[in-house]
């Protein structure tokens, strides 16, 4: 009971605050200032539950961390997508853009996002608060991989979940049938997985291998012949406008084109 209690709560979260944020970022830009206000509230709100729970073990305490651990690590991914937090690139690279240079500036088109996660995590750390540092970290790392192999180039990219103003983004991004880190991503995530699927249960442990097991199936989703998008689009406010994603497998004869036309479409 207490690991499918667990897996339910963790799953809940997971779906709830997923399908909020891609509605919110589905919404004209006009609305943004007032849902990042709203969710800095939220924001405030995690850190006194931080604060207060960082001692106690009871059941109750340590979902109220692991909640505010990942509306925390919410924050972060409504301040890039709504354009708050981003970096200093703000413009799609050149045609033909390619290699170190263009990861360079992939790198630059999100750089205040990582600096702020990075004082995020520090700060949770010091708090004291494991299971929340845990949640905080295990979401940042996974959105890592997860961006990194969009990057390198996965089968399913999602325009519709990326909002117009941050076209930047979908530069950076390309359409294949695989890539050389996708699979060590996959045996990490699964490797974890089954690691904490191994220890003996408690109701933290529990919540990080189904956290960790969602990670896993959320690559897994970037490369099944799917229409994985469709698991989200229901969120959306309106019916999205759907960029065409035409670019095959990479060869010599097109690296010209395969970093157009895409975007990513999960939180991870």
């Amino acid at each position: 009971m207490m690991v499918l209690a667990a897996a339910a709560f963790v799953l809940l979260m997971w779906c709830v605050f997923t399908a909020v944020i891609f509605y919110l970022d589905s919404l004209p830009t006009r609305t943004f200032k007032w849902s990042m206000a709203a969710a800095t509230v939220v924001l405030l709100g995690c850190a006194i539950a931080i604060l207060v729970f960082k001692d106690d073990s009871s059941t109750f305490a340590i979902a109220a961390s692991f909640a505010a651990g990942l509306l925390v690590w919410g924050w972060t991914e409504m301040a890039l997508y709504m354009g708050f937090v981003t970096g200093p690139r703000k413009t799609r690279c050149v045609e033909g853009c390619s290699g170190a240079a263009h990861f360079g500036h992939a790198v630059n088109a999100n750089l205040w996002h990582e600096i702020v996660v990075i004082v995020f995590a520090a700060a949770i750390y010091l708090s004291g608060n494991d299971t929340a540092l845990w949640c905080f970290v295990m979401l940042w790392l996974m959105h890592l991989s997860a961006r990194l192999n969009v990057f390198l180039g996965v089968r399913n990219v999602s325009a519709e979940f990326v909002p117009d103003h941050m076209d930047v983004l979908k530069g950076f991004l390309r359409k294949r049938k695989m890539n050389p880190l996708f699979p060590f991503s996959c045996a990490g995530l699964t490797a974890l997985t089954i690691y904490l699927a191994a220890l003996p249960q408690t109701f933290e442990i529990s919540m990080a291998a189904i956290l960790a097991a969602i990670g896993l199936l959320e690559h897994i989703l970037l490369m099944l012949p799917l229409p994985a998008e469709k698991l989200w689009t229901w969120s959306l406010s309106k019916k999205p406008r759907t960029e065409k994603i035409d670019a095959p497998e990479s060869t010599n004869n097109n690296k010209k084109n395969h970093h157009h036309h895409t975007a990513v479409g999960a939180l991870l």
